[in-house]
């Protein structure tokens, strides 16, 4: 079962998730307020000023949940129906993480009741950014798969993306059309790195760890070297992950009804190419519960 700390830090979070609008809903009114008159009143400035002070506030204040990378040793895993990790796995992770630290914008961690194969075929499947993604990320295509590279735990692959739509959010801070990189690091992290304005990039790793065969711990570290004031481009990044997270839910629940380690869609397609590394490299022992 999970740890009762481990609970009331989730309680936390979901407190601090659920005064985020409500915060930023006050600042934007009060910004809409300080110019809707002819004039600029003291009052509305002071208003202003209290409401933004308060939101920025609100965002220094989110909870944070340790990662812990001896995650097999502690109680957040269920014992019965366990799915093994390798400690040389859950070190890869916790070191990549170690080496993007100084970059860190957000952390969001999640406990989702599906197999965290669905989790992994979601990730690496890239045509899911059309289509599940379609809302949040504005239309983005997946033009073109420029490469591929092995290595003994997965591999990597680059391809291009466009934003079809002329009003998409993402034209903030990336060019219309980008090359972007995704790694699968380890079984349980996949690493997206994207791209922005003035040679900056921004990193995106995902950690799935399974708790049992249908449940994982699903971990999003974002990273950037964009020179935004932290608070903005947090808050920006906080809103922005939980909604593709709300749209992944329809999808990964549709997942979980297949045996995704054999029944794999297109799989000669170069836009599934990474996910088919992974059964190559641990179907067999994921179907044994051997430790991979």
């Amino acid at each position: 079962m999970l740890s009762r700390q481990y609970s009331v830090d989730q309680f936390k979070n979901g407190i601090w998730w659920i005064g985020v609008p409500s915060c930023l809903f006050g600042t934007v009114e009060r910004s809409v307020a300080l110019f809707s008159e002819n004039y600029i009143s003291v009052i509305n400035i002071f208003h202003f000023l209290a409401t933004a002070f308060l939101f920025t506030c609100w965002i220094y204040l989110k909870p944070e949940i340790e990662f812990n990378s001896s995650i097999e040793e502690s109680d957040m895993l269920e014992q019965d129906d366990v799915l093994p990790l390798g400690d040389i796995h859950l070190q890869k992770a916790k070191t990549r993480m170690a080496e993007l630290q100084k970059y860190h914008v957000i952390r969001q961690l999640y406990i989702l009741p599906f197999s965290f194969i669905c989790q992994i075929y979601h990730l690496l499947n890239l045509k899911h950014l059309e289509t599940v993604h379609s809302l949040s990320l504005g239309n983005l295509r997946v033009i073109d798969v420029n490469g591929y590279s092995s290595t003994s735990t997965g591999g990597s692959l680059s391809f291009n993306t466009a934003l079809s739509s002329p009003l998409s959010i993402l034209k903030i801070w990336r060019p219309p059309t980008v090359e972007v990189e995704l790694t699968l690091h380890t079984p349980y992290t996949v690493e997206l790195s994207i791209p922005v304005y003035q040679d900056k990039r921004m990193i995106v790793l995902f950690n799935a760890f399974p708790i049992s065969s249908n449940k994982h711990i699903f971990l999003v570290n974002i990273y950037s070297t964009l020179q935004w004031p932290k608070f903005l481009l947090s808050s920006l990044l906080h809103l922005a992950s939980f909604l593709t997270v709300y749209e992944d839910l329809p999808y990964l629940k549709k997942l979980s009804q297949r045996n995704l380690l054999k029944s794999i869609q297109n799989p000669n397609h170069q836009t599934m190419w990474l996910y088919k590394r992974f059964v190559e490299l641990y179907a067999a022992k994921l179907e044994s519960k051997e430790e991979i």
